[in-house]
């Protein structure tokens, strides 16, 4: 089980930050010097079909080892980490036998993690966590799921007497911008199903996730010498904080929870005379997530009645839907995952995404690709952390699914 450490390692050193600005397919070049690591580390163990195309999505193949008819299984995972923080020069630090007490990240800056801050760090008294040094994100997100899945393969191909059907294996870039399943080749993948390893901390296992768009509203002022302002200038940062505050307080992310969705104000740029203002509009609700879309609109149509019209332009657009609906018709998939989890001694934690991941998209567009946890704390920033030992036991369930669809389990689901 170090491999997976080992590897996981060896992928956070390979800055692979994406560009939400860029519309290249993946967003940024440096995304293909880990996916040209892993065609090569896929080749070396064993798998076969292994690709790398000209939008840095990378698929393998571990062939069948059984002549009866079992189902053909992917497992996903994205190479991207996000752009919300530097994932440049990434120094892992490792804490060994985790005392309890707050962690220092970085002693000249004085960054600390604490289990006042992060309670859940006291879930992993006694076990070896894997820290940044406070200056980058760590990239267990998603690195811990492709060193997970690449070592459970090696895995299997070392233990032919686990019997099991065609695997399938997939990486693809721009996750984290929100096109990693956009241009992804679903009937070259031919998988009947799959999984992603996306998830955070152990245990977790998630079909159901955010419907999601996002809202950038361009705001024309007119700017004029404050001196002689009256009746003449209109800010566009005053009609920006205006429209802010027109959208309910309760529904900011800071008070919401579980199936609570929201408006997440991501961005004010500009000045008094042109501004833009941008949202991440989520809910688990088809019907709610409508409403919020409308509230929006609404607001923006109530100010260009106010100010003047065509003053405010609105850009909605939708990025993802809720997975649920495509996953309920074949629940064997969650069944399974979660029987893996227990025979591994991990209790499944079934609960809703409070995001989005490359599997929604695949799940609307054909393929039923729910979440599996990959071990991670704190994404997106200084302050992540993932336990080695989640980390072992996400291989374990990858192989114990494995097992388990190659068995005569398989037919006492059907």
């Amino acid at each position: 089980m170090n491999k997976v450490v080992e590897r996981f390692l060896k992928y956070v050193k390979i800055d692979t930050q994406s560009d939400p600005s860029s519309s290249t397919c993946p967003s940024t070049k440096k995304q293909f010097i880990l996916a040209k690591e892993l065609v090569k580390e896929l080749e070396e163990i064993g798998l076969t079909d292994v690709s790398l195309d000209e939008n840095g999505y990378v698929m393998a193949t571990l062939p069948a080892n059984t002549d009866y008819d079992a189902p053909v299984i992917g497992f996903i995972a994205h190479m991207d980490t996000s752009p919300d923080f530097t994932g440049k020069d990434v120094n892992p630090q490792f804490v060994e036998n985790y005392d309890g007490n707050s962690i220092v990240l970085n002693e000249a800056q004085n960054i600390i993690l604490s289990p006042t801050d992060f309670p859940e760090l006291l879930n992993y008294m006694g076990k070896t966590l894997i820290t940044t040094d406070g200056r980058t994100l760590l990239g267990a997100d998603d690195k811990a799921g492709i060193a997970e899945i690449v070592t459970a393969m090696e895995y299997l191909v070392n233990h032919p007497e686990i019997k099991h059907g065609t695997i399938k294996v997939g990486f693809t870039p721009d996750e984290e911008v929100g096109r990693g399943a956009d241009l992804f080749d679903i009937k070259t993948f031919g998988a009947d199903f799959a999984y992603t390893l996306d998830g955070g901390p152990i245990g977790e296992l998630e079909y159901e996730n955010f419907n999601a768009a996002s809202a950038k509203i361009l705001i024309k002022g007119r700017n004029v010498h404050p001196g002689t302002a009256k009746n003449q200038m209109i800010n566009a940062l005053e009609i920006a904080s205006e429209l802010n505050n027109m959208l309910p307080e309760h529904q900011k992310p800071q008070y919401t929870e579980e199936y609570e969705g929201f408006f997440h104000l991501v961005g004010i740029n500009g000045g008094v005379d042109e501004a833009s203002i941008e949202y991440i509009i989520r809910d688990h609700d088809k019907g709610e997530f409508e409403k919020k879309k409308v509230l929006i609109e609404e607001a923006v149509n109530f100010l260009n009645y106010k100010y003047g019209t065509d003053r405010i332009n609105l850009i909605l657009k939708d990025q993802y839907y809720n997975m649920k609906k495509f996953i309920e018709p074949v629940m064997h998939i969650i069944d399974t995952a979660a029987l893996a989890m227990r025979e591994v001694g991990v209790t499944p934690k079934i609960k809703p995404i409070r995001g989005g991941t490359d599997g929604a998209v695949l799940s609307y567009n054909g393929l039923p690709c729910p979440n599996i946890f990959a071990g991670g704390h704190n994404f997106h920033g200084r302050f992540e952390y993932i336990p080695t030992f989640s980390m072992e036991a996400a291989v374990n369930v990858i192989v114990k699914i494995v097992e388990l669809y190659g068995s005569s389990y398989i037919d006492a689901i059907k």
